[in-house]
């Protein structure tokens, strides 16, 4: 499978660049809270949001029935969903060798940091302790 687009492009001119968000801050925007769900509007004025296939599969584990479900598919529709491929997998390999033992980097974290570097996207987390230690990720501030 080829590298993925990062960019969506909008017409002959415009290009929209993407930023990831994490599962931590869609949970919260899911639960309303004013901080995450102001967060996602900014930076959707000024980029697409994008969320890794991983952070899809943490938000249907949560899930606790077929309703939850539904929304949570309704609520992803504003996200474009990036597919792991083989440049990640060794991308997210290579972060666990590095950071597993001394920062504690779980999987899902490593495969979601991968995707954004990878790539070269800005990612966002709420969770900025999670990540931060990771060489050559553009982690964007949460307020």
């Amino acid at each position: 499978m080829g590298p993925q687009n990062p960019r969506i492009r909008m017409g002959r001119r415009h290009v929209i660049a993407l930023t990831i968000i994490d599962t931590d801050i869609l949970i919260d925007a899911g639960r309303g809270i004013q901080e995450a769900v102001d967060l996602l509007t900014k930076i959707q004025s000024d980029d697409a949001l994008a969320i890794s296939v991983v952070t899809q599969l943490e938000l249907m584990i949560g899930c606790r029935n077929k309703s939850e479900l539904r929304n949570l598919d309704k609520f992803i529709k504003k996200f474009q969903i990036i597919q792991l491929n083989e440049a990640t997998s060794e991308k997210a390999v290579e972060l666990l060798r590095l950071y597993r033992l001394s920062h504690n980097l779980l999987i899902a974290d490593g495969l979601i940091a991968a995707t954004a570097l990878t790539l070269n996207l800005p990612f966002i987390s709420k969770n900025q302790s999670d990540y931060r230690f990771i060489s050559g990720l553009n982690l964007l501030p949460y307020p």
